[in-house]
């Protein structure tokens, strides 16, 4: 095809998967219409990533498919685990009634993608049953070729992300390879449909009588749904261990052992092993890569498609500045730096918790087995088999940190930290999350007074007074030493900290802004 009719759009998502449609949302929430490319023919089937913690609901919010999903999913807070038949630790996820959201939400993937696709609106073209076949990165642009059910089109992308898993197509054509560990040990992953009464909560047996030398995960999902994770012996055939003749069996008989009566049905069967994988730098020129297509972790502790959905909301406030002409493009190399390093600590995580739920050898065996049967006396041994649950990571030494006044009385929201929640009021008395004022542009938490000096453009102000913080959260988790302290908090459009200063003097905030790159 000549450049006469090559499609031109300014950001190409390839992959529809929820990671993809949630970029494509929020880019258009930013004025930045994209064009997305899938090569399934629709949502995706069977539950595959569950667990949607409280930063994915955030980010999900920013495009309002929070509110499907809160009223869909069932949230959690607690779980349970038990050695053989024996429970040896019950864990709890911080969580407070004045909180926003659940620290967790079931719901089967296939939902997210729904929700992000609605949220997109008009705001991109999604094409169902097209795939990425060539990609040409030049200097100012990338040219894709798309296979379509009409033939092939080329399309020229002045952005190209790649969000199209852990075979992307797209990390193929560029020559990169995901590096780092893989392990041996399989999860069989099954989908039921079955009545129950049981509260929801994360379930974990490891050598219960019903499957002798196996681990077992159970989570509820909407639709009477049950999601089981078992793990195979290593000399078992994959392909032999996800027939029905031999997975339900193995359900029945764990069912039977937990009193679990009411008739059910099997809906979907695959297989799984846990990847801690990632590319060592998410940004080639005018080609990024989020998600499964960056990076590959175990699902235990439930980083997977959370990491995916942060990728999205860190990469596309970046871009739609560049695109928009607001800031450098230099800007986009933050979104690796952040992002990579992300991925360094679910690794970091996911590997212990692999290790842990599918040992590697006879060595890790052994000092698993030793620790859960101390652990049925033992409390203080307890927190070593806690799952280790998602939450947002820091940017400690992030280029875009813009740096802070002395003497604050927390670290909690240094900059680089997640902004902390707070439950607020406005000026007519009315209760607000403060999560809800993110997302779209940076905010300027501006503490007892005016800011003095004049915000620069795109900031916006939300002053707060000691009657704006009736329960005190915003100054204590700010760090602030008094609840009448004047102070500046600059809050990225992404919900995390990029600087604080004691005082109303808007001149640091200024520098800082400049100072990190994000204006000239």
């Amino acid at each position: 095809m000549n450049a006469a009719t090559e499609e031109h759009v300014p950001v190409l998502i390839a992959g529809g998967g929820p990671v993809g449609l949630t970029l494509a949302a929020l880019l258009a929430r930013q004025g930045i219409r994209s064009q997305v490319i899938e090569a399934d023919e629709g949502y995706c089937t069977g539950s595959r990533a569950i667990c949607i913690s409280r930063r994915s609901q955030e980010i999900l919010g920013w495009v309002g498919a929070d509110a499907p999903l809160v009223e869909k999913g069932l949230g959690w807070t607690a779980g349970r685990s038990h050695f053989r038949q024996a429970e040896v630790l019950r864990f709890e996820m911080p969580s407070e009634p004045t909180q926003r959201f659940a620290p967790m939400v079931n719901i089967q993937q296939f939902y997210i993608e729904e929700y992000a696709h609605r949220a997109i609106g008009d705001g991109a073209a999604v094409h169902w049953g097209q795939r990425v076949r060539t990609v040409q990165a030049r200097e100012r642009d990338v040219l894709v070729g798309i296979d379509t059910p009409q033939g092939t089109r080329t399309v020229r992308a002045d952005w190209l992300v790649a969000c199209d898993g852990g075979r992307s197509t797209v990390r193929e054509q560029l020559g990169l390879q995901l590096e780092g560990t893989q392990y041996e040990g399989r999860y069989v992953i099954v989908d039921i449909r079955q009545k129950t009464r049981r509260p929801v909560e994360r379930l974990a047996w490891f050598d219960p009588p019903s499957n002798p030398g196996s681990t077992i995960l159970m989570h509820r999902q909407p639709d009477d749904v049950w999601r089981i994770d078992y793990q195979i012996r290593d000399d078992e055939d994959p392909a032999e261990a996800v027939k029905p003749e031999n997975v339900l069996p193995r359900v029945r008989s764990h069912l039977e052992m937990i009193g679990e009566t009411e008739p059910w049905e099997p809906l979907w069967i695959s297989i799984y092993n846990a990847k801690c994988l990632t590319l060592p730098d998410y940004r080639h020129g005018r080609v990024f890569f989020a998600g499964d297509a960056a990076h590959l972790v175990p699902i235990f502790g439930v980083r997977g498609l959370n990491s995916g959905l942060d990728d999205g909301g860190n990469l596309a406030w970046k871009l739609a500045r560049v695109v928009r002409g607001e800031s450098p493009e230099a800007l986009l190399d933050s979104y690796s730096v952040e992002r990579v390093h992300a991925t360094r600590e679910n690794i970091a995580y996911g590997a212990k918790s692999t290790e842990f739920m599918a040992p590697p050898d006879f060595a890790f065996r052994l000092m698993r087995e030793a620790a859960l049967r101390l652990a049925v006396d033992d409390p203080h041994v307890r927190p070593l088999i806690n799952p280790r649950q998602s939450s947002a990571i820091g940017y400690k030494d992030s280029p875009l940190n813009g740096g802070e006044s002395d003497a604050w009385a927390s670290a909690l929201a240094a900059p680089g930290a997640p902004a902390p929640e707070a439950l607020l009021r406005d000026a007519q008395g009315q209760s607000f999350h403060l999560s809800t004022r993110f997302g779209h542009g940076f905010v300027a938490l501006v503490f007892n007074g005016a800011p003095d000096g004049g915000l620069p453009p795109g900031v916006a102000p939300l002053r707060i007074s000691p009657e704006a913080d009736p329960q005190a959260q915003a100054w204590r988790r700010y760090g602030l030493r008094s609840p009448g302290e004047p102070a500046l908090v600059l809050v990225r459009p992404d919900g995390y900290v990029l600087g604080r200063w004691h005082g109303l003097n808007t001149a640091p905030l200024r520098a800082a802004l400049q100072s990190t790159g994000v204006t000239e």
